[in-house]
């Protein structure tokens, strides 16, 4: 549990210090990659991706949008779905760059053996569900293979 909280502790402290240095949060660094990963990604996709509700992601779309970094554009087949596209400056953040999360995990990832990694994923997907009892379960499909903690 300690180790837990130490890693939660870490990921909102990186999480602030991304904002001030780069301008985003964490969650909204992870917002831009994967719309830069599947321009014209549904909230209700990106929801899924990232295993929150889509009201929790309403709000990080909403700010993304209102400093241009992300573009909403309506469904051309179905006009009650919304598709985001990064804009300009969305894709300027749209690098890799060192002090965020995903350089950490990169680099925790490259000293890890497959094997472990494969463990520590089992690991974490059976937290993850045990604490989203009562909720719907999150689908190992709706991972997406660039997210997951596999490397390459």
């Amino acid at each position: 549990m300690r180790l837990l909280w130490a890693v939660d502790h870490q990921l909102r402290s990186t999480s602030k210090h991304m904002e001030s240095t780069l301008g985003l949060t964490g969650p909204q660094r992870l917002v831009v990659r994967l719309v830069g990963q599947y321009p014209g990604i549904t909230s209700g996709r990106l929801s899924q991706i990232l295993h929150v509700h889509p009201s929790t992601l309403t709000g990080v779309l909403k700010r993304l949008e209102k400093r241009g970094y992300l573009e909403r554009k309506s469904d051309p087949r179905d006009a009650r779905k919304a598709l985001f596209f990064l804009t300009q400056p969305g894709r300027g953040l749209n690098v890799p760059a060192s002090g965020t999360v995903e350089a950490a995990v990169q680099r925790a990832i490259s000293r890890v053996p497959r094997a472990q990694l494969t463990g520590a994923q089992d690991v974490l997907t059976a937290l993850a569900e045990e604490l989203g009892v009562g909720e719907e379960k999150p689908s190992h499909e709706a991972a997406s293979p660039a997210l997951s903690l596999q490397a390459g």
